[in-house]
């Protein structure tokens, strides 16, 4: 079986196309996204409609899109984000607010052994910046791999004889999974990577040969840059976009 791991899209409809139209995705059997359908940029309803588009899909809630769909305040957010998250809320139709509000809590377990969380794994909203906290994490996961989202950082954290390590993730790269270790995997961001890369980013898992492969792709984003300040929204939302930070 082969698994196709993104998060993060962040209505950036460019970066999410340019994903759903690579050649790789025609041999993927199950996609699992990880949260944040929305936020941050110009295009949440095609974003959503695109993405309700899809089959075969497992996907859970981010904090972005609770806040999007007034399951909760945006009070908690930063300026930007704030503000980017009530300009969206008026935007979304009601069939897509509706789709928002229904997406499942994390963590949920995919096909018996697999985890999938925003955040981390005993709360949907925590960001897993360190080995002390995906240690953190590992300790409430059922499972012996997992992928989680939220901090637009992709990472490899492995658990192997009480032991915890770390593997940043920036170049493509084929990671062969041992099965006497716990993984706690990141696949980084498809709508705004802050790794100080700007290409997306996602993860296939290969549940037969036990390996996951690294990928990243570039899209235009000169585009999106370009309707993220016609819709009038902050600057660091498009500016950031060509530095990944």
């Amino acid at each position: 079986m082969r698994y196709l791991i993104f998060s993060d899209i962040h209505s950036n409809l460019e970066a999410f196309e340019k994903l759903l139209s690579l050649k790789i995705t025609h041999s993927i059997d199950k996609f699992l996204f990880l949260g944040d359908l929305v936020g941050y940029g110009a295009d949440p309803n095609d974003t959503i409609s695109l993405f309700r588009s899809m089959t075969n899909t497992f996907s859970i809630r981010g904090n972005h899109d609770k806040v999007i769909s007034s399951l909760e305040s945006s009070s908690l957010f930063n300026p930007v984000a704030a503000f980017s998250a009530e300009w969206s809320k008026v935007k979304l139709s009601d069939e897509n607010r509706k789709f928002l509000k229904e997406l499942k809590k994390g963590p949920v377990i995919v096909d018996h052994f697999l985890t999938i969380c925003h955040g981390s794994t005993f709360d949907e909203d925590y960001y897993v910046f360190s080995v002390f906290e995906a240690v953190e994490s590992l300790k409430f996961m059922k499972t012996s791999i997992g992928f989680f989202g939220h901090t637009h950082f992709p990472v490899v954290y492995f658990q192997r004889n009480n032991k915890l390590n770390a593997i940043p993730l920036n170049l493509d790269k084929k990671i062969k999974l041992d099965p006497n270790t716990k993984y706690l995997i990141n696949p980084g961001s498809i709508g705004q990577p802050r790794d100080k890369n700007p290409r997306s980013s996602f993860i296939i898992y290969d549940s037969d040969k036990k390996e996951i492969t690294f990928s990243r792709y570039e899209y235009n984003i000169k585009k999106t840059q370009k309707k993220i300040r016609a819709a009038g929204l902050p600057e660091l939302l498009a500016s950031r976009l060509e530095s990944g930070v």
